[in-house]
């Protein structure tokens, strides 16, 4: 998805904050809790949380603190899972009874002075953020917040004389050049916010928000080309971002773009995105969650805050919440598009398939030549096992690309799959060699058309040297190198077969074709105790129903003269490998 591409700050943030605290879901309306009750409520409470569940958990918290009002855990945990909720005023409230029991409370410290920013009590403000400092991420939090703080006083040179006494490690200069350079101007100081804008370009030119800033600024002070030739590099590394082609346009038509952010406020949310955006990718979720909502109280509208948000709730597994980020992208924002091709990724996620079909066909017929959209449809098809539509869907994605280029290489991939589940092997084949020659040596297409040629007993050299150079580069994928395993068990080499597969299996413990492709090797050399151990434990883990037969025939007869199973090729549409080459194509990289 687009939003994946939004930010390439080179950060390493080392997130010590263990913050045990809840996720989300949809409220749940507070009941009047007796006091036997409380324990049961809790205990609901901290299940929710383990859940992620931050609504729920509010809602059990909130009854039990109305019992014991000053407890320090309980208030901590109320106000966690009321502002992962988003309910920044709450939290806040929250956090300054906290705060009354726990002066040193950094997180409250943080909502607390988020706050009263919004509000405009700038000294106050400050005075929390600087208390809500002890770490590489927060330290850098609490200076650009309060630099911010400064600027919303009236300000500027001493905001800026803020984040430049900020010492840290390298990646904090180009947070600190692309605030100051807004912090100027926004302060009118052309001069001053060229060169800040100048420096956090050198430090990394595919940073999206960068080369916004600084493209609108040069769009603004008389270096139209200038401008231009930045969104054109950008473009290179990162092509189609429909934030720079809109850009681009209204440069190229003559506007002037306006300051990236247009008030303090706007800037303090701008900063809580970029650091939570770039958090969020790095594991660290939950401080995550909160920069982000607390962006979204700042501004609620920011589209790229909403997509990051989005994204978040798909990496914990609540495409319920993702849909509802979603939802709240305005309509006239260019990445509103973008947004519905996710939402429908999540429709298809809470099994609302046809929902999300619809989806996408109403966004394709909007545009019809929409490649991303279409290439979704393709895989919702592909996942469900609609081979013969997700192969006419991929062939339309296909043809809106006139010349095709190696990040196009996973539509040829995709479609190759569908024409082979599908029983069309000429025509998958082609797909396949097509795919490589766009992209030589891509791991999941050897793996594949290797397999396939082995499978078949036809360029059995080509085939094995194939899946050999997809597992050198893949030696941790399961499903490769069980590719491998069972193209040695194909040519009869069954001491190699056991070796490979014996590894694929501690790689993809839980994968049914794997397990069962380890018990025919172990028939073949003699281990017919162990073969069936393999066997049974392939069929407990629900194999395809037209697979289960014949494990089952195994387990009473043992394996007869060429019994096999199911090609490995088709594990590499399973959703793990089919996710990675999505995730490739959607990262720009090729893979």
């Amino acid at each position: 998805m687009i939003h994946s591409l939004l930010s390439r700050h080179a950060v390493i943030l080392g997130i010590a904050l263990a913050l045990s605290f809840p996720s989300f879901a949809a409220p749940v309306p507070a009941q009047q809790l007796a006091p036997e009750n409380a324990a049961g409520s809790y205990l609901a409470a901290r299940h929710a949380g383990a859940e992620r569940d931050s609504a729920r958990a509010a809602a059990y918290y909130r009854d039990v603190l109305k019992l014991d009002p000053r407890n320090p855990d309980l208030l901590s945990r109320t106000f966690l899972s009321v502002l992962t909720e988003g309910n920044v005023e709450e939290a806040s409230k929250l956090g300054e009874r906290l705060l009354t029991l726990d002066r040193n409370d950094r997180i409250s410290r943080l909502a607390v002075g988020v706050r009263d920013l919004k509000q405009k009590r700038y000294a106050s403000a400050r005075q929390n953020l600087a208390q809500s400092v002890r770490g590489p991420v927060t330290d850098l939090t609490a200076a650009l917040l309060s630099a911010w703080a400064q600027a919303g006083a009236g300000d500027s040179r001493g905001a800026v004389e803020t984040l430049d006494k900020l010492s840290g490690p390298d990646w904090y200069g180009i947070f600190k050049d692309l605030h100051a350079g807004l912090i100027l101007d926004l302060a009118n100081d052309k001069k001053g916010a060229g060169k800040r804008f100048a420096s956090a370009y050198k430090s990394d030119p595919q940073a999206l928000r960068t080369v916004q800033a600084y493209g609108h600024y040069l769009s603004r002070t008389g270096s139209k080309d200038e401008a231009l030739k930045i969104y054109s590099d950008f473009a290179k590394v990162l092509p189609d971002h429909p934030v720079v082609n809109q850009e681009v346009r209204e440069i190229s038509a003559g506007s002037k773009l306006p300051p990236l952010v247009d008030s303090p406020h706007a800037g303090a949310a701008e900063a809580l995105y970029g650091l939570g955006a770039s958090i969020g990718r790095r594991g660290g979720e939950d401080l995550a969650l909160i920069y982000l909502q607390l962006a979204l109280y700042l501004e609620p509208a920011h589209p790229l805050a909403l997509l990051s948000l989005g994204d978040l709730y798909e990496q914990i597994k609540k495409p319920d919440l993702a849909i509802k980020a979603y939802e709240r992208i305005p309509a006239s924002s260019v990445l509103a598009r973008n947004a519905q091709i996710q939402m429908a990724v999540d429709l298809d996620a809470l099994e609302r398939t046809e929902e999300a079909k619809k989806l996408l066909e109403r966004v394709i017929a909007e545009r019809p030549r929409d490649t991303e959209a279409i290439v979704e449809l393709g895989n919702i098809q592909r996942a469900r096992k609609n081979f013969a539509d997700c192969a006419d869907t991929y062939g339309k994605a296909i043809d809106t690309v006139p010349n095709p280029e190696k990040a196009n290489w996973v539509m040829f991939y995709f479609r190759g799959i569908c024409y082979e589940r599908s029983h069309q092997w000429p025509a998958a084949e082609a797909d396949m060699k097509k795919a490589l020659s766009l992209y030589p040596d891509q791991p999941l297409v050897l793996n594949y058309l290797g397999y396939s040629w082995v499978d078949q007993g036809v360029h059995m050299d080509e085939g094995m040297d194939m899946i050999r150079r997809a597992v050198e580069q893949r030696p941790d994928d399961g499903y490769i190198v069980d590719s491998l395993g069972w193209a040695y068990y194909r040519i009869g080499n069954y001491d190699e077969a056991v070796k490979n597969l014996e590894r694929a299996v501690e790689l993809k413990p839980e994968d049914p074709t794997i397990n069962d492709h380890l018990g025919d090797a172990y028939w073949r050399i003699g281990r017919t105790l162990e073969a069936h151990f393999q066997w049974s434990h392939a069929k407990d883990l629900n194999p395809d129903p037209e697979e289960l037969p014949k494990i089952e025939a195994k387990l009473k007869e043992g394996l007869r003269a060429e019994t096999s199973s199911a090609t490995s090729a088709a594990a590499a549409d399973k959703p793990s490998s089919a996710a990675d080459a999505e995730k490739a194509k959607k990262s720009g990289d090729g893979g």
